[in-house]
């Protein structure tokens, strides 16, 4: 018992001193801001991309499925100019706008890819043509991600009335679509997180050494995210001090709040296998 108090010390004081020692902070202002452009450029594109293959509903979808995840106060203002944005026409799909728009999507990718490669202590290795041409993929596979669930959600109802006829006992699990948009979301947001810490950044990392820091990840998300809601309910001055502002403040600090706990989640992965291969040599 004394050694894994010992051993849960030396992983939690490697991974907070490497956080801190390695510009952590600023890393999570970097992708913070690089996340939030990054987010409408790629909805405006997925949304364009989806219209012009028919999923008119996608739109809608892609606001639940981003925002459902965010506490209410910080996702509310947003999502309903959001939304507008997005059903805006547009008939520019190859044009340069949404090609840009691809462009700035990825860059968020990149934030998260130099994020993890300093969390992991691995220095770049691959062409910058490479990375970007991976990045533009990942923004693909994103926005095919959402099409195809805004269609599955589009004949959810359809199939959960087809499945209740024929196994009356499925009813009671079947939920409402509130619930399976949130159960949908979680498990696009897992996929995610396991996507870019296996993927983005150099180097080799097996599946089950990456599941601690996601799983502290996802756990830290949660927490924090209802601390945040509930500090803007009762305590916040926000919109008395950003007037108009109010929103996107708290959306900078919620996304900044967000990237600190995902590069810590790396930095845990990396100080935990630090941890095994020194306990490795000491054994041999």
């Amino acid at each position: 018992m004394l050694r894994r108090i010992v051993a849960v010390k030396r992983v939690l004081y490697d991974a907070l001193g490497h956080f801190n020692d390695d510009d952590g902070w600023s890393m999570a202002s970097h992708l913070a801001i690089s996340a939030l452009m990054a987010l409408f450029p790629f909805l405006i594109f997925a949304t364009t991309l989806a219209s012009f293959l028919g999923a008119e509903a996608f739109a809608d979808t892609a606001v639940h499925l981003v925002f459902d995840t965010w506490p209410e106060q910080i996702a509310k203002p947003i999502a309903n100019e959001v939304l507008n944005v997005l059903t805006v026409q547009r008939t520019d799909l190859l044009t340069y706008g949404v090609l840009l728009a691809a462009f700035f999507a990825s860059n968020g990718i990149e934030a998260l890819r130099t994020s993890l490669n300093r969390a992991y202590r691995v220095t770049e290795d691959r062409g910058i043509i490479y990375r970007r041409i991976q990045s533009l993929i990942f923004v693909l596979i994103g926005s095919a991600v959402f099409f195809a669930i805004s269609v599955l959600l589009v004949f959810a109802p359809l199939l959960a009335r087809l499945a209740e006829a024929h196994f009356e006992w499925i009813s009671p699990y079947m939920g409402t679509i509130t619930f399976w948009r949130y159960t949908i979301a979680a498990t696009v947001i897992i996929g995610a997180l396991l996507a870019v810490h296996m993927w983005l950044p150099t180097g080799r990392r097996s599946f089950l050494s990456i599941l601690p820091g996601i799983g502290f990840t996802l756990v830290a998300w949660v927490v924090g995210s209802m601390i945040f809601g509930a500090y803007i309910d009762n305590f916040s001055s926000y919109a008395s001090t950003y007037a108009g502002l109010a929103s996107i403040m708290i959306a900078v600090v919620f996304l900044y709040i967000v990237s600190a706990i995902f590069i810590l989640g790396g930095e845990l992965n990396a100080a935990i296998s630090r941890y095994q291969e020194a306990r490795a040599r000491v054994g041999a």
